[in-house]
């Protein structure tokens, strides 16, 4: 049976083979857990800003196909003007590890002390860093459910963010027309296609 990761609590379930057979092509979104919860006001998912961002750092990743070669994009901008960017590829890797190493060389762009805030689409990504990592690390980087997937770059990003807590990690809706973050996810395919 293959695995599936939750998009709110970012854990690796399973389903029944007759389930699955029940619903062909259907890709389940969340675990039980999150789905019973739905609607009763115990999910702690963030919202999404809802107008389009002028300042900030806007971040973006992924596989094509996933897994598969991917790309990473990384953008600065303070009142619509680009003021740092930064990029990178892999050749074999996943949407997740690419968000991941975004969110990482973000905080590299900002000088130290500047309060800023980190916008990534991937809300796995944000909820994984200001949600859950300082469980897990507490945990000895453990989750209840087995290993932290990616956790050589969950760490270094956790790292990254406790370090610098004037940057505020938030996430932004994704392929809605914001400019920032459709121009952070054009780096990240250029990356990828110039590998």
């Amino acid at each position: 049976m293959p695995d599936f990761t939750c998009r709110d609590c970012g854990d690796t379930f399973t389903l029944s083979q007759a389930v699955l057979d029940r619903y062909p092509g259907w890709t389940p979104k969340q675990c039980r857990s999150c789905r019973d919860t739905k609607g009763k006001g115990t999910s702690s998912a963030p919202r999404a800003t809802t107008e389009d961002p002028t300042t900030g750092v806007f971040t973006d990743g992924s596989s094509v196909p996933n897994p598969g070669p991917g790309g990473w994009g990384a953008v600065y901008v303070v009142d619509n003007d680009i003021v740092a960017e930064a990029s990178g590829c892999d050749a074999d890797t996943t949407n997740n590890r690419m968000e991941l190493m975004a969110l990482i060389a973000a905080p590299s762009l900002v000088p130290e002390g500047t309060p800023m805030r980190v916008y990534s689409d991937s809300n796995l990504a944000v909820r994984t860093i200001n949600e859950w990592a300082a469980g897990w690390q507490r945990n000895g980087w453990k989750r209840k459910t087995g290993p932290v997937e990616n956790l050589d770059l969950v760490k270094e990003a956790f790292a990254a963010y406790r370090s610098r807590p004037e940057l505020d990690l938030v996430w932004i809706k994704a392929h809605v027309g914001f400019r920032w973050n459709e121009y952070a996810d054009q780096l990240a395919n250029r990356a990828r296609a110039e590998r």
